[in-house]
């Protein structure tokens, strides 16, 4: 949940939807590990419960240690096991060799939270694999203590994250494996494990993604094996397409910024792009040189081919790129600084491979174009906040890059929907193709440029259109509960 634990995207979603329902006059409470590396300063008013929590595992009952406050207006409790294992005191979030344990652990605690508070709850909306435990241990386990009240809801964030284990591990947190371990519940559609994705599917009540194209492409090979369960549960399954902090990401109040602005006052972009051509010390031979930005985890997801080739084309048509990311995988961090080292007496290009959020707003906002080549893209967000703050986006025709951005030279939708520039195999030749049309309407029809720049900043990408959409469908679960 941002800002107090953030790895990726997920984090923003957990703020962004649910401040929005909440701004719609629902109670939205979110449940957390503590984790011991949260930023424990954007925590509002964090205190201990003066309860007694104990929750099942491994046989065991194990007590459980509850924090509440709020984070940016939405009230969050913090759940800290008083297990040996001390699964969220490893100074990270995730990535640890008993990641399946850790989280199985969590999703039973939640539950008995949510159980000993005598709390009638609506709606149970659980994201990705950590949480997909929470399914069949509500209706298999919790329903039959009366605590039936609830709908699940659940989002898969990415299929390819699953979280799979040997069945016998289902056990940890009360589940019965036998009774699980079925083709049609929660064994893995191809390796012999059982899957807890496919168990939430299988035992949600919604199931959703995050836009309605991966929501089409997880239906076949992008389902990374779940296709068929899918297929079984389409009913129930949807994509809805995440929205973005507009508040967060606003360049007429960012204090990040050298000049704020807006639409109708472009002169602060271009003051910005003077500003971090200053900073990252590049090249100022001409303030209309394109300025291309790309931020990034650079992962295979990601499409690094097309990112290591978008700066070599950037320096062939007299651009200027600036890439800021790094990468988990050893060779691609490798990799890429290599390509910084080539380029490090070239004051066109920058690579500053880390992460730093100030730098990224600055990016946004100084940058004319921005790249978001990848492979697959089940939402992505940085083309929403680019065309936020007047950067043209150029990206693969895929997932919620498909259902955000549309080609700016496509005659066969209407002109005022043209927001970028779009290419469709994962290839050099495409892209180059989408780069040369974006760089050719700036440099030749500066006008009409700046008209698509306005058009992409009024764009509205807040969380308000999806927080709608998920109000309908609980608003539709808990009507068919109550109708039983």
């Amino acid at each position: 949940m941002a800002p107090v634990a953030k790895v990726g995207g997920l984090a923003d979603v957990i703020s962004g939807l649910g401040k929005a329902l909440q701004k719609k006059g629902h109670l939205v409470e979110i449940i957390l590990p503590k984790y011991d590396c949260m930023q424990v300063d954007q925590v509002s008013n964090l205190k201990v419960l003066d309860v007694l929590v104990q929750s099942y595992f491994e046989g065991n009952m194990f007590n459980n240690k509850i924090w509440t406050g709020t984070v940016e207006g939405l009230p969050v409790y913090f759940i800290e096991p008083q297990h040996p294992a001390m699964f969220f005191s490893r100074a990270q979030y995730y990535g640890e060799h008993d990641d399946f344990k850790r989280f199985a652990y969590f999703s039973r605690a939640a539950l008995e939270l949510l159980y000993q508070s005598g709390k009638k709850v609506d709606i149970i909306h659980c994201h990705d694999w950590q949480t997909a435990f929470v399914a069949p241990l509500y209706w298999d386990v919790y329903a039959n203590l009366g605590f039936n009240s609830a709908r699940i809801c659940f989002t898969c964030h990415n299929f390819e994250y699953q979280g799979t284990a040997p069945a016998r591990d289902l056990a940890w947190c009360g589940l019965d494996v036998e009774h699980l371990d079925r083709p049609d519940r929660m064994r893995d559609n191809s390796h012999g494990r059982i899957n807890a994705v496919k168990g939430a599917i299988v035992y949600s009540n919604i199931v959703t993604t995050v836009s309605p194209t991966y929501a089409l492409e997880v239906r076949s090979e992008g389902g990374r094996g779940l296709q068929d369960t899918l297929k079984v549960h389409s009913r129930k399954f949807l994509g809805i397409l995440n929205g973005i902090d507009t508040d967060t990401w606003n360049p007429s109040t960012d204090r990040y910024l050298k000049v704020q602005y807006n639409a109708k006052d472009l002169q602060g972009k271009a003051a910005n792009k003077a500003a971090l051509r200053e900073q990252l010390n590049l090249a100022s031979a001409y303030p209309s040189q394109p300025l291309v930005g790309c931020i990034t985890r650079l992962v295979a997801q990601k499409g690094v081919h097309l990112i290591r080739h978008a700066i070599y084309k950037t320096a062939e048509l007299g651009g200027q790129f600036v890439l800021l990311g790094s990468s988990p995988v050893p060779e691609i961090q490798r990799e890429f600084e290599g390509i910084a080292d080539h380029f490090q007496n070239n004051n066109n290009i920058r690579l500053i491979l880390k992460y730093d959020d100030a730098l990224s707003h600055c990016i946004y906002a100084a940058s004319d174009m921005f790249i978001v080549p990848s492979i697959f893209e089940p939402c992505g967000l940085t083309q929403m906040i680019a065309m936020r703050y007047g950067s043209v986006p150029i990206v693969r025709k895929t997932g919620g890059l498909n259902d955000s951005v549309f080609d700016f030279d496509d005659e066969t939708i209407p002109m005022e929907v043209r927001n970028g520039f779009t290419f469709v195999k994962a290839d050099e030749q495409g892209l180059s193709s989408a780069m040369e049309r974006a760089f050719n309407c700036y440099t030749r029809k500066p006008e009409v440029w700046k008209q698509l720049v306005q058009k992409d900043m009024t764009i509205d990408f807040s969380w308000d259109t999806s927080a709608s959409q998920y109000e309908d469908i609980y608003q539709k679960a808990v009507a068919r509960a109550r109708a039983v």
